[in-house]
């Protein structure tokens, strides 16, 4: 893994929340997104080298949705960028790790993600991103 890409926020308004981070962060919202898939609006913004990643569902049923509404607002997930995502896959699988997709998918800001059951990581839901420059297969 080579750096904590982002660390990802679970919010009621991505407009609410939006503007308390940009004046946390003192630095404005630089990207906004929906994410079909997953049934969520994404917002990003650049804290030093490290993102924070916004989350709004769309929908009562998505993941975002039901976090929400068994823990409430707050931090979603850590994630962290990979170079080659399925070989950080396999090297996972074989430490014993369990992952939430057996094929990585098309994720925010252009990614390929996967992600890292909670129950093996202390119940933190961690995240592998590679950027699509990188794709090696």
């Amino acid at each position: 893994m080579e750096r904590i890409e982002h660390i990802g926020i679970a919010v009621n308004s991505i407009e609410n929340a939006g503007k308390v981070y940009e004046k946390l962060l003192n630095t404005p919202v630089y990207k906004t997104e929906e994410v079909k898939s997953e049934n969520v609006i994404t917002a990003f913004l650049q804290c030093g080298p490290n993102k924070i990643e916004l989350l709004e569902a769309t929908s009562e049923d998505s993941p975002i949705a039901k976090f929400i509404a068994k823990k409430g607002e707050g931090v979603h997930h850590i994630a962290f960028e990979v170079l080659d995502i399925r070989a950080e896959m396999e090297r996972l699988k074989s430490e014993g790790f369990v992952l939430l997709n057996e094929e990585p998918k098309m994720g925010a800001d252009n990614k390929l993600v996967c992600f890292v059951h909670p129950k093996g990581v202390n119940g933190v839901l961690v995240e592998l991103c590679q950027n699509q420059d990188f794709i090696t297969s």
